[in-house]
């Protein structure tokens, strides 16, 4: 359970449009979403991430040098339980901010050692829908020496680094919010998505 007495929106995410929770959830859980993610995987259940619309989807290593599974039913335990976490989520979003968020989009999204993600905005082609992203990191022993964090940029040109460290669950407001993964130097796994507003 997040340690704080809310769950949703604090200064940052209103003021900036990127707010940072850290320990969102607990050891014991996040262990048991890297394991989700391991049984996945060894199922093949990942496969290299794409970039483009939903009639021109691409594999540009250039680009994005993830593999990702999306998290969609048959759930797992610790799956379901985070589904929960995240809709009183929504639903304290929706309440501080307006935000007509209806439905969730998530994935697990795995950087080998040397990969990243090029900057970008969560709404290519088309997907207006999607009004808050989130990014929640699984990065057990993460040390600044293994790189890969999020570069968030700003509109006065600067950018912001935030450190892959498990537990700790990043929201930012999608629309025109420029980021970044940086080259990784381990294997980097994250539960990324966003919250959609109705098509």
């Amino acid at each position: 359970m997040p340690t704080g007495p809310s769950l949703g929106l604090d200064s940052g995410l209103i003021v900036e449009g990127v707010s940072v929770w850290d320990q969102f959830l607990a050891p014991s859980r996040i262990r048991a979403l890297v394991d989700c993610a391991k049984l996945r995987r060894e199922r093949g259940d990942f496969e290299a991430a794409r970039i483009g619309g939903e009639r021109s989807l691409q594999r540009r290593e250039d680009i994005r040098g993830d593999s990702t599974c999306w998290i969609v039913p048959p759930l797992l335990a610790a799956e379901q339980a985070l589904l929960e976490e995240l809709e009183r989520l929504r639903l304290e979003l929706n309440a501080q901010a307006w935000l007509g968020l209806f439905e969730l989009e998530l994935h697990y999204a795995w950087y080998p050692p040397g990969a990243g993600y090029a900057r970008h905005v969560d709404q290519p082609l088309g997907r207006e829908q999607r009004q808050a992203s989130l990014v929640l990191y699984l990065n057990e022993g993460w040390t600044p020496a293994a790189g890969g964090e999020l570069r968030m940029f700003d509109a006065a040109g600067g950018h912001r680094h935030i450190e892959p460290i498990a537990g700790r669950l990043v929201c930012f407001l999608t629309p025109g919010r420029e980021h970044a993964v940086l080259a990784t130097r381990r294997d980097r796994l994250s539960i990324s998505g966003w919250f959609r507003t109705r098509d």
